[in-house]
C-alpha cells in the first residue's frame, strides 16, 4: 500500500511512518521540522496553504492517509485559538473531503481530551464535553471529518514514546529528568490510558487492513494516574522514583484546564480486532526494549 502520514515529524507521525515503512511505501508530510529518514520519503508542505492538501494527495497518490498533524500544545492553543481552529478543526474536514473524492482510506487521529473527565470509563457513545481550546477544536475536527467522509476511521488516542526532540511525551519527561537526578512532579489526580506510539501505530495499520470505519477509542486497556505512570517507568528503568513528588494538578499552575479522569473503554476495539489493546506493563516493556535497542538515538538522529 501507498501510505501518506501527515505530521510525520511529530511523536505519533514519526513512529507510525517508521512502523508502516516496514511493510508499505510511505510518504511523510512535514512542515517546520525537516527529517532525514532512510525508510520513507519526506515531503515538505504547509497544509494551511491554498492548494497544499490537493497537491500533496496528487503527488503521493495514497491508498491510505493517516492524519496526525495537529496543534497539540494545550497552552499554545489557549493563546492562539484561531490557529488551533485552522489546524485542528478546519484542516481535518478539508483533508477528509479531498481524500474521499480520491477514494483513499483515511484515519483521523483525534483525542481522549474531548471528555471533561468527571466520570471516566467513557465509551464511543458517551457525549463529549471538552474543557480547553485544544479539546474543543479537536472535537470540531473529528465531527468535520465524519461529515465530510463517513467512511473515515476516527480514533481517540492517548500515547507516549520516543520522539525527535526527546520532549514530546510524558514518558520522556519522566525518563530524562529522572536520569538527570531532577526532582519533578507527578499528578496523582489525573488519570489516563497511555498507549505506546509504536503499538498504536501497528493497531491503526491493522484497523486499515480490516477496513474498519467510524469512531474508536484506541488507548491502553488499563488506566493509571500520571504519578503512578512515572513510578512504574522509574522502576522499569532502575531510576529513583523518590524524585517524583506526588502533586495535585491544581498546584501546577497550568493555563489550560485538564480533565481529571480520561479513562476510555476499549470494548469496541477489542471486538473489532478480536483481541484487546496492550496493557500498561506490556507497553512499558516495549518502550524499555526500544531503549535497549538504541531506538531513541535513532529517532533523534533523523532531525
Amino acid at each position: 500500500m501507498r501510505v501518506l502520514v501527515t505530521g510525520a515529524s511529530g511523536l505519533l507521525g514519526l513512529n507510525l511512518a517508521s512502523e508502516a515503512a516496514k511493510f508499505h511505501s510511505v510518504f511523510g508530510q512535514v512542515n517546520r521540522h525537516l527529517i532525514r529518514p532512510k525508510s520513507f520519503a519526506v515531503l515538505h508542505s504547509d497544509l494551511l496553504s491554498p492548494g497544499a492538501v490537493e497537491s500533496l494527495l496528487e503527488e503521493t497518490q495514497p491508498d491510505w492517509v493517516v492524519h496526525c498533524a495537529a496543534l497539540a500544545n494545550l497552552d499554545v492553543c489557549e493563546a492562539d485559538p484561531a490557529l488551533a481552529d485552522q489546524l485542528n478543526s478546519i484542516l481535518p474536514g478539508k483533508l477528509a473531503a479531498c481524500v474521499a473524492r480520491g477514494g483513499a482510506r483515511l484515519v483521523h487521529v483525534a483525542t481522549d481530551a474531548v471528555f471533561d473527565g468527571q466520570r471516566g470509563d467513557y465509551s464511543e457513545n458517551d457525549q463529549p464535553n471538552p474543557l480547553s481550546v485544544y479539546a474543543r477544536t479537536k472535537l470540531a475536527g473529528e465531527r468535520a471529518v465524519a461529515e465530510a467522509n463517513p467512511d473515515a476511521l476516527i480514533v481517540r488516542v492517548n500515547f507516549y514514546g520516543w520522539s525527535l526532540s526527546a520532549k514530546r511525551s510524558l514518558a520522556e519527561f519522566f525518563y530524562y529528568n529522572l536520569q538527570a537526578g531532577t526532582q519533578i512532579m507527578g499528578f496523582t489526580d489525573i488519570f489516563f490510558c497511555p498507549l505506546l506510539a509504536n503499538d498504536l501505530a501497528n493497531i491503526l495499520l491493522t484497523m486499515l487492513e480490516k477496513n474498519l470505519k467510524g469512531l474508536f477509542h484506541v488507548v491502553c486497556r488499563q488506566s493509571t494516574s500520571k504519578y503512578d505512570f512515572g513510578v512504574s517507568l522509574a522502576r522499569r528503568f532502575g531510576l529513583d522514583e523518590r524524585l517524583i513528588t506526588p502533586t495535585s494538578v491544581a498546584q501546577a499552575g497550568l493555563t489550560a484546564n485538564r480533565s481529571p479522569r480520561l479513562t476510555l473503554r476499549t470494548d469496541k476495539l477489542a471486538q473489532a480486532l478480536a483481541e484487546p489493546p496492550p496493557d500498561l506493563s506490556t507497553g512499558l516493556e516495549h518502550f524499555y526494549t526500544l531503549y535497549q535497542q538504541g531506538y531513541p538515538q535513532e529517532i533523534r538522529n533523523l532531525g
